[in-house]
Parts: C-alpha cells; sequence; structure tokens
C-alpha cells in the first residue's frame, strides 16, 4: 500500500493587533493638547519678563527722541482725537507720547511707527514737533535688513543723528544741498532701506501731525 505524505507550508505566525485608527488619532490630540499647554504655561511665565522688557525699552527711546524730556504724558487715539483719560480698554488703543521740558512747555511728541523696509517690516521711533513741522530725533526699534547695507539705518549714527531738526515730510537724496531743511543723506547702496525710514516717518506725520495740532489748538480735527 503506498502512502502519501503531504506536507503543509508550516503554520503562519500569528498577526498582531493593528492599532485602530481612531486610537492614533486620540494620542496624536493628546500629544498636541499637551504641547500647546505648554507653550501656553511658558508664555504666561515670561509674558510679565518680556512686558517689562518692552516697557524699559519704549522709555529709554522716549528719551532719547525727545532728548531727555523732563516728562511726558500718554495721549490715546480715541474716536479722531487725542486724550489722556480714554474709556474703556487702552491696550488696543494706538498712543503716543508727549513730552514736557522742565517749565512745563511743550518739546515735541515721541511717535513710534513702523512699515515694510526690503526684507521685513522696520520699527522706528522719532521726536516731532508739530509747531515747526521739525523732527528732535530719531531711533530705530527694530529692523532686519542686509547686513552690511541695509542695517546702516540703525548701526551707522550718522545717518539717525542727521534727522535731528529735519522738517517733515523728509527727502532722502544722494547728498544733501545744503539750503533745503527736508532733506537727508541716504546711505549708498542702501537706498531703498533709506526710503523706506523716511516714508515710515513721512506717513506717522501726516497721520498725527493734525491731531497734535489740534490738540494744541483746543479742537478736534
Amino acid at each position: 500500500m503506498t502512502h502519501v505524505h503531504v506536507h503543509g507550508g508550516g503554520a503562519e505566525a500569528p498577526r498582531g493587533k493593528d492599532t485602530p485608527a481612531v486610537t492614533l488619532v486620540a494620542t496624536l490630540a493628546i500629544a498636541g493638547a499637551l504641547a500647546g499647554l505648554l507653550v501656553a504655561s511658558v508664555y504666561q511665565v515670561t509674558l510679565p519678563t518680556i512686558s517689562r522688557h518692552r516697557a524699559t525699552v519704549m522709555q529709554a527711546a522716549i528719551g532719547e527722541v525727545l532728548k531727555n524730556p523732563a516728562r511726558w504724558d500718554t495721549l490715546y487715539l480715541q474716536s479722531g482725537a487725542l486724550t489722556t483719560s480714554p474709556t474703556g480698554e487702552r491696550g488696543e488703543l494706538e498712543r503716543v507720547f508727549l513730552g514736557y521740558d522742565a517749565d512745563g512747555k511743550v518739546i515735541g511728541a515721541a511717535i513710534s511707527a513702523g512699515e515694510p523696509g526690503f526684507t521685513e517690516v522696520i520699527s522706528l521711533m522719532f521726536g516731532y514737533d508739530p509747531a515747526t513741522r521739525q523732527l528732535i530725533g530719531l531711533k530705530i526699534l527694530d529692523e532686519k535688513e542686509t547686513p552690511g547695507l541695509g542695517d546702516k539705518i540703525e548701526k551707522d549714527s550718522g545717518f539717525t543723528r542727521q534727522f535731528a531738526g529735519v522738517t517733515a515730510p523728509v527727502k532722502p537724496v544722494k547728498k544733501r544741498s545744503g539750503s533745503d531743511p527736508a532733506e537727508i543723506d541716504a546711505i549708498s547702496g542702501a537706498t531703498i532701506s533709506s526710503r523706506a525710514v523716511t516714508r515710515i516717518i513721512n506717513h506717522a506725520v501726516e497721520k498725527w501731525g493734525p491731531l497734535l495740532a489740534a490738540r494744541a489748538q483746543g479742537a478736534r480735527p
């Protein structure tokens, strides 16, 4: 009698259980929530320090562009006019800072503004006398312009110093004529950055100048 042996392929290894998609989604959601909570917690812890630093930088800039005033008032823009006592939340309101000398005489306003430069937004503050339309001083607060060229708007003190006494609207030129009080020397090789600074100043003067003049006259524009 012939025996026929049938050889099987062997038993298959047991398959591991597949992780349900809902479990993966839930895990990712939990991880994301924890990460978000961590970021929020760190932000809340560091917020007071950041706020104090910003306030210190702002105060130093006000003193610099107004040539060390004896004191200053914060003026808030509300309902088309400037006021020291706005209604509601102050945090969302735009503001300028009105400086006084030791005798209580107004010496000018410190105005902060920012617009795109060659690469990113340029933030600056300048002192402005609305009575004469002259600038008192200029401080670049933040810029990310091209190193060695555009960043000279901040690093070249000669560029910022020349704005003191200039009449608005400011005109950037290759070389000042000496007869136009509105002219400043643009930085060679960084014309776009130089023009961005003057554009920011001129736009800010156009906006805040009439408001400051109206407040000085005791009337709304």
